[in-house]
């Protein structure tokens, strides 16, 4: 394989994993004796760990919520034909669609708070849907402490009528659409439990509850989440987009409130809003991989935008963000000469990046304070390749004047008063800087340059990006600098 450098496109496997979370009224995995008693509550995380064609690999655990159990039995329906072939941990039996999962000789005994897991490998054909609802010892799983996903066929009529968007946003037959990474909603209710819809198949999403995540949703599909078992009072929620697949849209169907609570007036805007426009470095490439070859688990499930640099800074500030970033672009020219005759800006003029036809308009309530810009890695991390339309030496001239031109553009979009930084690395720095100096010469002395790089980054995320830790670095680095700007917010 040839090896990419720290901003080349990621690598998409080519199907999907399913991970839910589910709460159940009681669980089992007993051995093949009929279990004695059902406890009252319990919780089941099913994970689809791996993946391939024709198999899988899922993991099971249990948690004991209620009374004591002796021995254990957990069953569900597999919804699209799956097939159990080895399990360890428990003893495992199928009939038809029905699985049955008996605890082992050394595990039947189940302490309250206690936990078991169990493991299998399965088959499958034409899809993998997480089975939808366990029951223990008999009794159906309906919920305590944890989230259970299920479907529902009508979304709200408005998707944000109470849910605050983060991010660009298209509103669209009652539901929001959006492809940049980092898109966020957030709600608020009174009551017992929240509904968060969803239709998407690519992305990955966390969900949120009083700043707190409690699920994960690995490319969802068209779903309901239910986050059930609050206490009876007033909460937040928040569902973010941890991914980036800018090639299809997902959608947001708003937030409902379980039976018996209400949805509140939704958050008010922030005062603060800060825009972070980048590649993937921005984006938040492969940044919770501890390893820099993703290329047996892909990049999207090593990939989360909510812990980059720019959220980060954004939530330690008190701000809005947007997350307006693209793996492998640059200002001029793509990642090693890609997709040529389209850069970055070809993008950003989009409000959805995967429809050619639609043109973004800021609306009257987006105008940050604050704009950082991160772009040139990919211009000139590889060299030009023959039949590129560049030398090394006329790429620089033509990035220089895209970026003039980027720049009026910023700032004819939102006014003298807002500072842009120009973020670059040591790859590019002296390119960059050029840049401002040329803006300040010309009497824009609001754009201002930031060099990033740290000895202390590991770049450990897939491909040589930057990890977790590196952006923490980063947003304590920038957070640091932001306090040095003119700024009036």
């Amino acid at each position: 394989m040839i090896p990419r450098t720290p901003d080349s496109p990621g690598l998409r496997p080519a199907a999907a994993l399913g991970v839910v979370t589910a709460v159940a009224a009681a669980i089992t995995l007993a051995a093949v004796p009929s279990p004695a008693r059902a406890a009252a509550g319990c919780r089941v995380d099913y994970r689809v760990s791996s993946q391939w064609s024709g198999g899988f690999t899922a993991n099971v655990g249990v948690t004991n919520l209620g009374d004591p159990v002796t021995t254990w039995r957990l069953t569900w329906s597999f919804g699209a034909g799956q097939s159990v072939t080895q399990a360890w941990g428990a003893v495992a039996t199928q009939t038809g669609a029905q699985v049955r999962a008996d605890n082992a000789g050394w595990n039947g005994s189940l302490p309250t708070g206690a936990s078991a897991s169990f493991g299998f490998n399965g088959s499958w054909t034409g899809a993998n849907p997480v089975p939808q609802e366990f029951a223990l010892n008999g009794v159906t799983c309906t919920g305590s402490t944890t989230p259970t996903t299920t479907t529902t066929a009508v979304p709200p009529q408005d998707a944000l009528a109470r849910a605050h968007a983060v991010g660009r946003v298209r509103q669209s037959a009652g539901a929001a659409r959006y492809t940049w990474p980092g898109v966020a909603f957030e709600g608020r209710f009174r009551g017992t439990g929240v509904g968060i819809t969803l239709n998407d198949a690519l992305n990955d999403y966390d969900v949120q509850i009083d700043g707190g995540t409690v699920a994960t949703l690995v490319t969802p599909g068209r779903v309901t989440h239910q986050v059930q078992g609050l206490t009876d009072a007033v909460h937040t929620v928040r569902v973010v987009k941890r991914t980036e697949v800018p090639w299809s849209a997902g959608e947001f169907g708003g937030f409902t409130a379980a039976p018996g609570g209400e949805l509140l007036d939704k958050p008010a805007p922030r005062a603060r809003q800060i825009e972070f426009i980048g590649d993937s470095l921005t984006a938040g490439y492969g940044n919770t991989s501890t390893s820099r070859d993703c290329s047996a688990t892909g990049v999207d499930r090593k990939s989360n935008a909510d812990l980059t640099f720019g959220a980060l800074t954004a939530r330690a500030l008190g701000a809005d963000h947007q997350i307006n970033a693209q793996s492998g672009r640059g200002m001029v020219r793509n990642y090693n000469g890609g997709d040529p005759g389209t850069d970055f800006r070809t993008s950003y003029e989009r409000g959805l990046q995967n429809d050619p036809d639609d043109t973004w308009q800021n609306p009257p309530t987006w105008r940050p304070q604050l704009v950082v810009v991160g772009l040139g890695t990919n211009d000139f991390s590889t060299p030009v390749n023959p039949g590129e339309p560049w030398t090394a030496d006329t790429l620089v001239t033509a990035y220089k004047a895209a970026y003039q031109g980027f720049l009026t553009k910023l700032r004819t979009t939102y006014g003298p008063d807002a500072v842009i930084v120009v973020n670059a690395s040591n790859l590019f720095a002296q390119t960059a800087q050029q840049v401002v100096a040329d803006r300040n010469a010309q009497g824009d002395t609001r754009v201002r340059f930031w060099n990033h790089d740290d000895p202390r980054l590991d770049r450990l995320g897939c491909d040589w990006h930057y990890s977790t830790a590196d952006h923490r670095l980063l947003s304590t680095l920038l957070t640091d600098y932001i306090a040095t700007l003119p700024l009036t917010w």
